[in-house]
This record gives C-alpha cells, structure tokens and sequence, in this order.
C-alpha cells in the first residue's frame, strides 16, 4: 500500500501544474492533502475527474485558507470517514483535520497550526500546542480501542536538529522553538514513531519544506515538517517512507508511506 501525504499550498493552483498527471504516474492507494485552500464546490469545478478515488473534503468555513483532503481507491474498504468534529473545535475550525477508517488503520489528515503572528496581533503558538494535546488525546483514545492509527500531515514543527538546515540560527524560530520541539516529544512519547527516523534515524539532510526566497530549494536549505507518525504496534508494517523531493509545484514536496 502506498499513501503519499501532501501539502499542496492551493489545490486549484497545483492542479493546473500537472497535478493529475503525478497521482496517475504515482497511483497512490490514498491520497492525503493539507492546505487545500478550497471548498467542495470549488474543488469539483476547478480540478479533475479521477474515477478510481472517493474522497472526504474539510468542512472548513474559511476559503483561502488551511483545508484538508483525503483520497482513496474506490476498491478500499472504508468503514468510516470524518471531516467534521463537533467535540474538537481546534479540528473543525478551518477544515484542517479529515479521517478515514480502513479495516488495519485510522488514518487521521492533519495541517497544524502555523504557531505565527495573525494580522491582529494574536500569537498563536498556545493555539497550536493545544492543537497537539487535542490530537495526543484523540489518537490515544483510538489506540486504547485496539486500534492502528497513521498520523499524517503538515505538522510544522521541526522535531530534532536534523530535521533543519541551520538549527543554530533558528533556534528562537517559529517551527523550531524549545516548546514546540518538545511538544512533538510528547507525541512520540505517548507511543507513536516517526517514520522516516524509524527507517532513517541519523540522515541528514531531508527536508519537505522550503521559502520561496533565496533559492533556498535548489541549495537545499530549510526544514523538515510533514510526517508520517504510526503508533508503535503498527511500526512492522513499515516498509519505507519517502520524501520525494523532485517533486515541485508547491513549497512543500509530496511525502511517502509505504506499508505491507
């Protein structure tokens, strides 16, 4: 089984970058996406038909904005899917967590919060570590059910020093603070692993995303922020997890699970 998690920075501009042709070419079994940046109806006029995938779209009252998706062959057995989560409004609030529930997995899509400065001033750092309580939680709970869950999505944060290209000049960064960094301790703390470090514990130099300034891509400069987390029972299903860096049309590169 192949899932490939993406944040795509506005569906309606990647689809217009040969979007259609990277999932043919790819033929993921699931397709997760963050940063959708759309509403259904927006979605369905503007993107493509791919016949073989249903779908679970946000319900994110804000467009422009966060959005998450996912996609899935139609010959999966989906016993569940969910995009709107009345008890968590941290979830609900712009439409950036969608679920599905296969017959091994739950399989949660995630774009955390940027943790920034809004326009009005509010920091929003405290809103997005209880984002990450909200989701410890969520995912314990389900683990407490006997059941398997991936955890995937745009979770900026870079967890370790080897998750960024100069640790030392953003260690006061968003993304990259103490606080934030434990955080995403916590999570694996309470029973989950990092894929790619699960694989890859010591390589360096991968990362998912890059500013658009500076040619910071081309010379590989800058973070890694998306994931794949499973919880530690689901950990022998893991046959690799990708970072397809060559990937381009969005500031982020498309990332690969790959299970058994």
């Amino acid at each position: 089984m192949k899932i490939i998690s993406w944040n795509v920075n506005g569906i309606r501009a990647v689809a217009k970058k040969w979007f259609k042709e990277f999932v043919e070419k790819e033929n993921p079994d699931i397709l997760c996406l963050q940063e959708t940046k759309a509403f259904e109806d927006q979605f369905l006029k503007e993107l493509w038909e791919l016949a073989w995938y249903n779908y679970v779209w946000h319900t994110g009252t804000r467009a422009w904005y966060a959005g998450t998706a996912i996609f899935y062959k139609r010959d999966l057995n989906v016993i569940d899917t969910k995009n709107h989560f009345d008890e968590i409004n941290h979830f609900h609030d712009d439409g950036r967590i969608t679920m599905a529930e296969f017959d091994d997995f739950v399989l949660i899509n995630w774009y955390y919060p940027n943790g920034g400065t809004r326009a009005d001033g509010t920091e929003m750092v405290d809103y997005k570590l209880q984002f990450y309580d909200h989701i410890i939680s969520y995912a314990n709970k389900l683990v407490a059910e006997w059941k398997n869950v991936v955890l995937t999505g745009d979770f900026n944060i870079c967890h370790t020093e080897i998750d960024i290209a100069r640790p030392k000049e953003n260690e006061n960064s968003i993304w990259f603070l103490p606080i934030e960094r434990a955080k995403v301790g916590e999570l694996l703390d309470n029973g989950y692993i990092d894929t790619f470090r699960y694989m890859y514990p010591d390589k360096t130099d991968t990362y998912s995303w890059w500013s658009y300034r500076a040619g910071a891509r081309p010379r590989n400069v800058w973070w890694r922020i998306d994931y794949f987390v499973v919880n530690k029972s689901f950990v022998w299903n893991i046959v690799d997890t990708i970072y397809m860096t060559d990937t381009m049309w969005s500031d982020h590169c498309p990332i690969m699970l790959v299970l058994k």
